[in-house]
């Protein structure tokens, strides 16, 4: 009514943004405190416990998935504290490269639990050797095994620590395929 009359270049003319964007700058305006604080706000017990136990269990199961493949991997990031390090690493692949007599423990210990059922006495004599002289001579193995282990850590990485021997020799006595963290070298190829 009252002011001027529009004309057609008015309608045409882009129309500005009241603030332009400045770099650097969030160029949004502040969202109210009340807005934030709505947004944040959890309910302390849940309504839905079956709801919340099957979301945690998927989760956790996920979680454990994930942890498992890393270890499956030998990623540095999942493995447990006694397994981290290039010095355990170093161990881990030297045990693995070889062959040792004490993983074919439980296999023969198997077959001496079949032999223990005949009653005959050459079945209980030789389940008598099987089992003790198979023990002897992995524990042997295991110690050989461990001596030429602690010259090449001590070459490469200084003096042998506390727990190295046994990490070793509980890795030699474990079967190849049931391992973890799963073996990363193949048998003969000697870590560098």
């Amino acid at each position: 009514m009252f002011g001027r009359k529009k004309t057609l270049n008015d309608e045409l003319a882009p129309t500005a943004p009241a603030d332009p964007a400045r770099p650097g700058a969030k160029n949004r305006p502040t969202p109210k405190r009340r807005e934030q604080e709505a947004l944040n706000k959890r309910p302390l017990i849940v309504t839905d416990r079956k709801a919340a136990s099957a979301q945690d269990k998927a989760a956790r199961r996920e979680a454990m998935a994930k942890q498992r493949a890393g270890m499956m991997t030998g990623n540095e990031k999942y493995l447990p504290e006694r397994d981290k390090g290039p010095r355990r690493r170093f161990i881990r692949d030297s045990v693995d490269s070889r062959w040792n007599i004490g993983e074919f423990m439980l296999p023969v210990m198997l077959i001496v639990l079949l032999l223990s059922f005949v009653r005959q006495s050459w079945a209980l004599l030789l389940v008598f050797v099987m089992v003790y002289g198979l023990i002897l001579v992995a524990i042997g193995d295991a110690l050989l095994m461990w001596r030429r282990t602690r010259r090449k850590v001590e070459d490469k990485f200084g003096s042998a620590e506390r727990g190295d021997a046994w990490y070793a020799i509980m890795r030699a006595f474990q079967m190849r395929r049931t391992r973890m963290p799963k073996p990363q070298v193949a048998r003969g190829e000697h870590p560098a």
